[in-house]
């Protein structure tokens, strides 16, 4: 038995993880000063993030950009599931499919889809697809990803 402690938070290893396996993220629920502060970083000063009284017309409360809410979940799986073994995110292929606003709680569905290891250097191209869900369950935003994983140490 080896006595090295294990790193809390250190993401997978592409040999860790099996076509299939699934994983749930904490939830997070995302603010009025998320969105100022996303807003403002980015620039994306659309009407629609600005301006209070501008009519959405079918989304009711503050509209939260999807792009801050992709963020805020591969926030926090960067902090879990590829923490120290992400190398590289390949391709992202994203349909945003119901609104969040402000106070909405999301968090997301995780399913390994494909493991490719690659022919040199011990990592492997990793699928999953992902569905951000929100407090009621409802699919918010459903992509599929490929990263590059680095390989458990020899």
């Amino acid at each position: 038995m080896q006595n090295d402690p294990k790193v809390l938070g250190m993401g997978f290893y592409w040999q860790d993880l099996q076509v299939g396996q699934k994983f749930v993220t904490f939830k997070r629920t995302i603010t009025e000063t998320d969105i100022i502060n996303f807003i403002s970083c980015t620039g994306m000063l659309e009407t629609i993030f600005i301006d209070k009284t501008f009519d959405a017309g079918a989304i009711s409360g503050r509209p939260v950009p999807g792009a801050l809410t992709y963020g805020i979940i591969e926030g926090i799986l960067m902090q879990s599931m590829v923490q120290g073994t992400g190398l590289a995110l390949l391709e992202v292929h994203k349909k945003m499919l119901a609104p969040v606003i402000a106070g909405d709680t999301v968090h997301a569905d995780v399913l390994v889809t494909g493991i490719k290891p690659t022919s040199k250097q011990n990592r492997a191209v990793v699928d999953t697809h992902i569905d951000i869900k929100n407090q009621n369950d409802v699919v918010v935003i459903s992509y599929d990803v490929k990263r590059m994983l680095a390989g458990r140490p020899q």
